[in-house]
């Protein structure tokens, strides 16, 4: 789950970037408008993950590269 989270937040961190610095939104063009159905399920699964990953700062003595 952990490898799966990060891997997810890393997707939207890179589409924030693209928004940022080419006003291109790549979950958007993808799935037909950031209103779109997939989008918003794209945004809220993505969501979920980073909310995960604020776990990985609470662990203690444990590394997250269970690859």
């Amino acid at each position: 789950m952990d490898t799966v989270s990060l891997i997810l937040v890393i997707a939207g961190a890179i589409n924030w970037g693209l928004v940022s610095l080419f006003k291109f939104d790549l979950v958007a063009w993808l799935l037909g408008g950031q209103t779109a159905g997939w989008s918003r399920l794209i945004y809220g699964i993505i969501a979920l993950a980073g909310l995960w990953c604020i776990s990985l700062l609470f662990r203690k003595g444990q590394r997250t590269s269970h690859v």
